[in-house]
């Protein structure tokens, strides 16, 4: 059993940064994709940013340039360097993980946490 427990939300303001964290515990990923989702008061979840197990990286176009995925050596931890916040980036964002990049990027995740909520004022 795999927990994801994210870290790093809060409020801030436009062109702000956060980074936020995922940690995996229990049997962990580390042979599998691990990446970031977000659902907006009212909208579908979405991805965010996805990292294969050889770091292989992949991003929403609405993030591009502004946001990068990273994992730790143990690559049981992830994170989201969120740059340039935008009012429109408020959400809920979710760690997932899965043991294909692929079944990661559809949104067809093994593991999620459980949520950590980011707000940007305008």
């Amino acid at each position: 059993q795999v927990q994801l427990v994210e870290s790093g939300g809060g409020l801030v303001q436009a062109g702000g940064s956060l980074t936020l964290s995922c940690a995996a515990s229990g049997r962990t990923f580390s042979n599998g994709a691990m990446g970031w989702f977000r659902q907006a008061p009212g909208k579908e979840r979405e991805f965010v940013a996805g990292i294969s197990w050889d770091s292989v990286t992949r991003y929403a176009d609405s993030v591009k340039g502004r946001f990068t995925i990273s994992r730790d050596g143990t690559k049981n931890t992830v994170y989201l360097q969120v740059n340039s916040l935008k009012p429109e980036d408020t959400a809920v964002y979710y760690c997932a993980a899965a043991w294909t990049f692929t079944r990661l990027i559809d949104g067809r995740a093994d593991t999620w946490g459980q949520g950590t909520q980011v707000t940007v004022s305008s």
